[in-house]
């Protein structure tokens, strides 16, 4: 990981589901307080979260399209530390998020909720809509580093020359070697460096 010391926090962007939304804890939340369906987060072992759970596939897409569609509504977090670096990031470049999501508005609105006026309105969102492609968006935008929390993506955005940075979590640890890390303390920690910061 010592490589990835350095790095201008404007060539860097982020998925947005289990990356700064702790969309997890929001599902499992849910599904207990709603469905009375008992989850753990070791439980959920793959992307596709039917795959893992003895949970109707019906009830797994309801939780989830309630996320996507009334994020604010349905409490839906940020990350632990996820605002304030960054936060600390905006401070010297544009903050960059692009999502599989297919509707830009309401996660458009919960970013807005979750940072201040001046790092909301210093910040770009892209809606892809689908998991795949997100190499396009990302070298458009003129990034060279991409956090992700799907394996699938990650290998994408490395066979395009992007290099990828996993965001850890149960569904995807020892499912590659690329470069990772675990919270959000750990990118401060290893990846945005003091100087760049005025």
């Amino acid at each position: 990981m010592e490589r990835y010391k350095g790095i201008h926090p404007g060539i860097i962007g982020f998925d947005i589901d289990c990356v700064v939304a702790d969309t997890m804890e929001a599902f499992i939340r849910l599904a207990i307080d709603d469905y009375g369906i008992n989850v753990l987060p070791e439980d959920i072992t793959s992307f596709q979260v039917e795959k893992c759970l003895a949970v109707s596939p019906h009830i797994v897409d309801e939780i989830f399209a309630r996320l996507l569609s009334a994020p604010l509504e349905n409490g839906l977090k940020p990350m632990p530390h996820a605002v304030s670096v960054l936060t600390e990031m905006s401070a010297c470049a544009p903050l960059t998020f692009i999502t599989a999501r297919p509707e830009r508005e309401p996660v458009d609105r919960w970013l807005e909720s979750i940072f201040s006026k001046d790092v909301y309105s210093n910040s770009r969102l892209v809606a892809m809509g689908k998991h795949d492609g997100k190499a396009q968006y990302v070298k458009e935008l003129g990034l060279q580093y991409f956090v992700d929390d799907r394996v699938e993506t990650c290998v994408e955005l490395a066979l395009a020359g992007i290099s990828p940075i996993v965001f850890a979590h149960p569904w995807n640890r020892g499912r590659h070697s690329f470069a990772s890390i675990d919270n959000w303390l750990d990118i401060k920690q290893r990846i945005i460096i003091n100087e760049f910061v005025s």
